[in-house]
């Protein structure tokens, strides 16, 4: 749900076109101005909007930051394409987080049942390896994002992000295979509390960046002052080492904030470049694609969308809230993708560096419902995980799903 003056619902279920072909392509000024969005460059976008400004490119010293001297690729096509090459799973209840195994298979958060299962990549087949204890599912809050330890190989450590009774919190537990089904999980380790937890805006995505080190996306739960406040952890990207504590090269050498000024970030990617790029829920008005750079304010509740203000940082590119709604971000193949649940589509942004080198264009729109995760496997493949199941969508036979996908 959407929280301010307005209240509107921001994940809210709408009606579904299962069964139509996927649109593939909404390329063009006029498509663009249709999901509310300005062409890079442009003087003036749709009603409401303000003159977009060119991103800024990330300083090579900072760990987000482009390696200096390197040379830049030839840029994405404009135009992009999306193959459904085939379906992983189905039937899976309220997934939220996915991590991509060694081998090929996935293990999958249950956000309303705080499990995780290992779906065979193979077969499809969904095997419960634990329940997370301590998850308090409610409203937005859950079994939320999952990552493997970057030393998985030899700790087979798992970290999750979950809501309790009191906040939101990351523990790692051990996962051994060896023990039997459903009780595979060891004991959680909390490597980090404190992180403030609402009925909504409770972030949840985890990754481990190409430094090793752990990134959060946090929400401001619904209390938009805690965005702002750098001592809350609450409206934040957090950057922390895997046992939880401040990483030297932090804004703040005793704090783990990274970014602040957020509303509620679900989605972090790296490019090949090592940038940093967070996908992050807008009010009323404007959803963001935002490149992310150490102790920059990304503006939430000053400024919502392209402001142009000074001191806060401005996105990448934006959508119209009913049109993306943005959950998991992945590269690849020079583009950003990014997972819509209200806009039940997947938005493709192609880049030149830090820069979009056409408008946005968004694919399988209605055809699987709400779109949760994103997640590259490398090359032109990606895995995508439906939420029709959550309590907002419309679930049909077989939902939810995991799809495989080939793009360009």
């Amino acid at each position: 749900m959407r929280y301010g003056q307005a209240h509107k619902p921001h994940e809210g279920p709408r009606p579904r076109t299962r069964g139509v072909l996927a649109a593939f392509a909404l390329a063009g000024c006029g498509a663009l101005l249709a999901a509310g969005c300005a062409p890079a460059g442009a003087p003036g976008g749709a009603a409401g909007t303000s003159p977009p400004r060119a991103a800024p490119t990330p300083s090579a010293a900072g760990p987000a930051g482009s390696p200096s001297g390197s040379p830049e690729a030839a840029p994405p096509p404009a135009k992009g394409s999306v193959t459904v090459a085939g379906e992983i799973a189905r039937d899976l209840e309220s997934p939220w987080g996915v991590a991509p195994l060694p081998d090929g298979d996935l293990l999958v958060a249950s956000r309303d049942k705080g499990t995780i299962s290992r779906v065979s990549a193979a077969t499809g087949k969904v095997t419960p390896i634990g329940k997370v204890p301590g998850v308090a599912p409610g409203g937005e809050g859950g079994l939320l994002g999952l990552a493997l330890s970057p030393a998985f190989a030899s700790d087979r450590m798992v970290y999750a992000y979950f809501t309790t009774e009191s906040d939101n919190r990351i523990a790692r537990m051990r996962y051994d295979e060896q023990r039997d089904a459903g009780q595979q999980l060891g004991a959680p380790d909390t490597v980090f509390r404190g992180i403030p937890k609402g009925l909504v805006h409770n972030g949840g995505r985890i990754a481990f960046g190409p430094d090793k080190m752990l990134y959060a996306g946090t929400g401001e739960t619904g209390d938009t002052g805690l965005a702002q406040d750098k001592k809350s952890l609450g409206g934040k990207i957090l950057r922390m080492t895997p046992d939880g504590q401040p990483v030297h090269g932090n804004p703040e050498a005793d704090s783990v904030v990274y970014s602040y000024g957020h509303r509620n970030v679900q989605g972090l990617a790296w490019d090949k470049d090592k940038r940093l790029w967070a996908a992050e829920f807008g009010q009323n008005t404007w959803d963001e694609l935002n490149l992310i750079e150490p102790g920059a304010n990304y503006g939430w509740p000053e400024a919502e969308g392209k402001a142009g203000k000074p001191g806060l940082r401005d996105p990448v590119a934006v959508w119209k809230t009913d049109e993306a709604s943005p959950s998991g971000i992945a590269w690849a193949q020079g583009s950003v993708w990014m997972a819509g649940l209200k806009g039940e589509r997947l938005w493709r942004i192609p880049l030149a560096g830090a820069h979009p080198v056409a408008e946005p264009e968004a694919f399988l729109t209605g055809k699987y419902g709400r779109l949760r995760t994103v997640i590259a496997l490398g090359g032109d493949r990606l895995l995508l995980v439906t939420s029709e199941t959550d309590g907002r969508g419309s679930p049909e036979a077989g939902d939810d799903r995991i799809l495989t996908l080939t793009v360009r």
